[in-house]
């Protein structure tokens, strides 16, 4: 039996709470692990296993797959944790920012097909005289694909963030970061596809 007092790092909720908790073993005749407690934490008290800080007699309990014994946790003891919980208006902010991302990664693979296409005629895969259709088409493909990604990164720049989410202004900052890489691959793309219909004058 662990008892952990939380520790809320919320400004709207100062106060510590106390909870005992029995940690068991996810796996039969295994020891529980960092992990476990974690979960069950995360049930208790509402704070995501990703904004969990678990502190031991002054010691972090950062590595997960590690049983609870080799930090010397026992029954009895008193585990901190330090973490919060996200608020609602935060959840769903960072779920727009998540279904953006999962525009991105669609955008992404139509690069790819773009690429292997090219790759293809590159290689001579295709009778001469068919070349500068599928060269147009192509151009085509990747222009459109790079205007999704613009418009992606309009409505990211949308979203406005007040300071205190920082998990959400950091998902923003490295899904620009993403969106901006694969528009210099599109302009690669595209510049190679230049080059093969040049080929073809």
């Amino acid at each position: 039996m662990a008892h952990v007092v939380s520790s809320n790092s919320d400004s709207m909720n100062q106060g510590n709470e106390k909870h005992s908790l029995q940690v068991g073993s996810q796996e039969e005749g295994k020891q529980p692990t960092v992990r476990d407690m974690a979960l069950l934490i995360e049930q208790l008290t509402g704070v995501p296993l990703s904004f969990q800080k678990l502190i031991y007699k002054g010691r972090s309990l950062k590595e997960m797959e590690q049983p609870l014994s080799t930090y010397g946790v026992k029954n009895g003891c008193k585990v901190m944790l330090i973490g919060k919980r996200k608020s609602p208006d935060e959840e769903a902010e960072l779920k727009k920012l998540k279904d953006l991302e999962l525009s991105v990664e669609q955008a992404a693979k139509k690069i790819e097909e773009v690429n292997k296409e090219l790759g293809g005629i590159q290689k001579g895969f295709l009778a001469k005289n068919l070349q500068t259709e599928a060269l147009h088409q192509l151009d085509k493909r990747i222009k459109g694909t790079a205007e999704q990604f613009m418009k992606i990164l309009e409505q990211i720049d949308a979203i406005t963030l007040p300071d205190n989410y920082s998990d959400c202004k950091q998902k923003k900052k490295g899904l620009v970061k993403k969106v901006q890489a694969f528009l210099a691959q599109c302009d690669t793309v595209e510049g190679s596809i230049g080059q093969e219909m040049d080929k073809l004058q």
